[in-house]
């Protein structure tokens, strides 16, 4: 007996994970402003951003499940590709500019819970968009599942900074760590436009 489910299930699962990644960016935007203004926090404002991203990339796989065809996979992975490039330019952009001008966030205990929380989500929901899409034998849905890991790795990061940042005064500890997202989602871009 195969533990594989049918193709018809496995694409409505496909369905309710990219829904469900809505859902969690759409209120974690709205979370997100309010905390960011709250304590001026620079990274805060820049998640919400990478939020917007992942909205973008869950609509390009929604819109890939509900029809067929080769063509229409290897235009949903371009777009896919552009969202690593966009996240690798925002988060070059945004901890330059935090360095530059030394910019020091306030404390957000609200950050830090969603950020906290949103880590978990993402990390659970790539899992399931990986298996998912290998069982699928869906390449949009793995390599959006990518996007989903990048943006569980950004919540951890912020998440970092912001504790640094309130527990030893670490202003600077946020922005370098965004450093490290740009080679991952650089690497990922590179690998998406070279195999498709």
């Amino acid at each position: 007996m195969s533990t594989t489910a049918s193709p018809d299930r496995l694409l409505r699962r496909g369905f309710v994970l990219e829904y469900a990644t809505l859902a969690w960016n759409v209120v974690g935007i709205v979370v997100l402003a309010t905390t960011a203004i709250a304590a001026r926090s620079v990274a805060l404002a820049g998640f919400g951003l990478d939020s917007l991203i992942e909205i973008g990339a869950s609509t390009v796989v929604v819109w890939e499940l509900s029809g067929t065809g080769e063509r229409r996979q290897r235009k949903a992975l371009r777009l896919l590709g552009l969202a690593f490039v966009l996240l690798a330019l925002y988060l070059v952009v945004q901890s330059t500019w935090v360095l530059a001008t030394g910019h020091h966030a306030g404390h957000s205990v609200g950050g830090i819970v969603w950020t906290a929380v949103t880590a978990v989500a993402m990390f659970a929901l790539a899992a399931g968009k990986t298996r998912t899409g290998r069982e699928l034998g869906n390449p949009v849905i793995r390599t959006e599942g990518k996007v989903t890991v990048v943006d569980g790795i950004l919540a951890v990061a912020v998440l970092v900074g912001l504790l640094l940042n309130a527990t030893l005064g670490w202003w600077w500890a946020d922005p370098a760590t965004g450093y490290v997202l740009v080679y991952y989602a650089t690497r990922e871009a590179r690998e998406i436009f070279r195999e498709h």
